[in-house]
């Protein structure tokens, strides 16, 4: 069994997965695959995706584009449009037009963003059409929209809503950003909560498997989504407890027991998504941050976790925030932080439960509010935000 770990991308939209070991299915029953020729590929969806109601928009109907016209939306791939870059690719802005979704000059029409896939990457086409089937099925307003596709001859390339604020992983760790608001944050974590709760209550559960701040996108009022669907896949169903993987991912957010033995579940995003209440929390990196000790390969984890039980745990609060939030809400969210990094991954809570302690948070429920004001209005109201 390898363990296959993917480091931090540079940019909002490039994934920083590694190749796994097949192609994630939303189906509660195997279906037969071929390899696909490089010339033509065919692109299944399925419709068996059960959600609650009101969740979920099942879609088979996303744009075919050509290579020509998104070269051309993307300025011939220049490095004036370029992103970012990370394991799967690059990643350009790029401008189409609103209606027909042809390319567009540059400030006109929508701008989005369009991931290229590197010939010999160390992401391949299984982790682009795996992506392409989760996304061009999951419709949520905390996962990053999929526009279209484009395969021609060695062509690999998917076309997303353009997120204006980029990863958070920028904004917590890149250094002369501005720092992120207490209230901000437990907002981001309640949104990605909400995403992978909803992953996971699917008729057939999707694990997603590569939590991180990095794949958390932001939009222009701090709306956080989840991206780079290339490792998700189907969870246990019936009466099995886990599935059995190759392991991948990246280390500091990855289960211990995940790790350790390749049995995936549920709870493994939910360790995932600790590790990433622990980073809002503090400031600083899953692994290797200089302040968290100073050694390479302690993480995050290793540091924080013995102060989250007890009254020490504000010594772990990012020191960028000047010390301004509140004292009982951030324990209450390292508490939370404290369930979700058990051990034991039966002990930890679920993502449902985690979204209703998050929800509980008075702050957490203000900046909802004005945001939903905000989007009611459609920008023409202005209101004050605690941002």
């Amino acid at each position: 069994m390898g363990i296959c770990y993917g480091k931090s991308a540079k940019c909002a939209h490039a994934s920083s997965n590694q190749l796994m070991e097949t192609t994630s299915s939303l189906s509660n029953k195997r279906q037969d695959s071929s390899s696909p020729s490089k010339k033509s590929v065919s692109l299944s969806f399925n419709k068996t995706v059960v959600a609650p109601e009101g969740e979920i928009s099942v879609s088979n109907t996303l744009r075919a584009f050509s290579y020509h016209d998104l070269k051309n939306a993307a300025k011939n791939f220049r490095s004036d449009s370029l992103l970012g870059e990370g394991g799967f690719g690059w990643v350009y802005k790029a401008w189409l037009d609103e209606n027909s979704l042809a390319a567009s000059r540059p400030g006109s029409g929508i701008s989005v963003a369009i991931k290229k896939l590197k010939t010999g990457s160390c992401q391949g086409h299984r982790e682009w059409l795996t992506e392409v089937n989760y996304l061009g099925q999951l419709h949520h307003q905390n996962l990053v929209k999929l526009i279209g596709y484009c395969v021609e001859s060695d062509n690999r390339l998917l076309v997303y809503e353009f997120m204006s604020k980029g990863s958070l992983e920028n904004h917590l760790f890149r250094r002369g950003v501005q720092p992120i608001p207490w209230a901000t944050r437990v907002h981001i974590a309640t949104d990605v909560a909400r995403g992978i709760s909803f992953l996971h209550n699917l008729d057939s559960n999707v694990i997603y498997r590569d939590l991180k701040a990095s794949n958390i996108l932001l939009d222009s009022d701090f709306n956080a989504k989840l991206s780079d669907f290339g490792y998700a896949r189907a969870g246990p169903t019936g009466d099995r407890t886990h599935v059995s993987t190759r392991v991948v991912g990246t280390k500091g957010y990855a289960a211990p027991e995940y790790v350790a033995t390749g049995r995936l579940t549920t709870k493994s995003d939910v360790y995932s998504f600790g590790v990433v209440l622990l980073e809002l929390l503090s400031g600083r990196r899953a692994l290797g941050d200089e302040r968290a000790g100073g050694v390479d390969e302690e993480t995050l984890v290793d540091w924080a976790k013995p102060l989250l039980g007890d009254k020490r745990v504000l010594r772990i609060m990012d020191t960028r925030m000047g010390g301004q939030y509140p004292k009982k809400e951030a324990q209450a969210v390292a508490s939370l932080a404290y369930q979700c990094l058990d051990f034991d991954p039966k002990l930890r809570p679920s993502m449902l439960d985690v979204v209703g302690k998050l929800e509980q948070i008075p702050l957490a429920k203000n900046v909802s509010r004005t945001l939903q004001v905000k989007q009611e209005h459609n920008g023409k109201t202005r209101t004050k935000s605690s941002r």
